[in-house]
């Protein structure tokens, strides 16, 4: 299932290539983010903070020189003992990635493995979360990363950008690329800035239980995603859904599956949809989201942690 530390590594991998620095890894970010949501003071600060804070915080960050990012402190931090104890419109799918991911130096990469196969004490409980560390590196899922512009007055989320494959891609490399490219290269949108940030929020989900039904309505809304093929007029078609997409916009099954007819290019009479006789195969996946305030939090608590060290 996604997680926050894999949202934050999205934002991790696009603020690295927007400043043109090498990005922490998946497994640093994951460690990092387990220590800082596992400080009460840090977590208390994150609930307190305002959306006002979190974008000054960010023209703060966009101007930030590359510099203090500091890899090797970064290693060290990870070394050390740990501290006291939504997309509302329809998604669109790539099965490869144009962008490729942010660049991590070997020198970094090897002292995270090397940092995060360790046990600082020896004992069971820290050698069995590095174990489980390890296999989450391991672990390989279909996924979609989705970029969001949430609204400072009202709240409002209006999709930015959304992208993802159904080939299992490792989680390390899978996350990283389609984060630059569902940022970069969704053609029905502008490449996202600097100057967005503040505004963004990240979701990713991962897709797993895939199934084929004979009956195109044997699924749920709010459960399942929909994947569909059909051809009409000597023409095939084929579009996705992810599984929140129906329950957000309130759209009933028939008409979920009329719009993905739509979003596939199918231009027929909504009436004759059940005469195409369309395939679909049903998935699942939870969307976990991150916005920008949460994101700028904890990489001001890792540079700080950082210039400590």
């Amino acid at each position: 299932m996604a997680t926050q530390a894999h949202c934050a590594y999205c934002f991790e991998s696009l603020v690295a290539s927007l400043e043109k620095r090498p990005a922490l890894s998946l497994a640093q970010v994951q460690t990092l983010w387990a220590k800082y949501t596992s400080d009460p003071t840090t977590t208390s600060e994150l609930e307190d903070e305002t959306e006002q804070e979190a974008a000054d915080a960010l023209a703060r960050a966009t101007t930030a020189d590359a510099s203090c990012y500091k890899p090797a402190a970064v290693s060290r931090i990870l070394g050390s003992p740990p501290s006291s104890t939504s997309s509302s419109s329809p998604q669109s799918a790539s099965s490869t990635p144009s962008g490729g991911a942010s660049e991590t130096p070997s020198s970094l990469t090897s002292q995270s493995s090397t940092n995060l196969t360790s046990s600082s004490s020896g004992g069971e409980s820290d050698t069995k979360e590095d174990e489980d560390e390890e296999d989450e590196d391991e672990e390989e899922h279909p996924l979609f990363v989705t970029w969001n512009t949430v609204s400072s007055k009202s709240g409002d989320k209006r999709l930015r950008g959304c992208i993802g494959t159904f080939e299992a891609q490792p989680l390390p490399t899978g996350l990283s690329s389609y984060a630059l490219t569902s940022a970069f290269d969704d053609t029905r949108f502008t490449p996202i800035t600097a100057r967005e940030l503040p505004s963004l929020e990240v979701a990713v989900t991962l897709l797993t239980d895939f199934e084929s039904v004979d009956d195109a309505m044997d699924w749920h809304v709010g459960t399942h995603g929909l994947r569909i093929s059909f051809t009409d007029k000597g023409r095939r078609y084929g579009s996705t859904y992810l599984p929140d997409v129906a329950l957000e916009q309130g759209w009933s099954k028939e008409e979920a599956l009329v719009s993905l007819m739509r979003k596939a290019g199918w231009g027929g009479k909504k009436a004759d949809w059940k005469k195409v006789g369309v395939k679909v195969v049903r998935y699942q996946g939870k969307k976990v989201a991150l916005g920008w305030g949460e994101w700028r939090s904890w990489r001001d608590w890792v540079d700080e942690e950082m210039a400590d060290v």
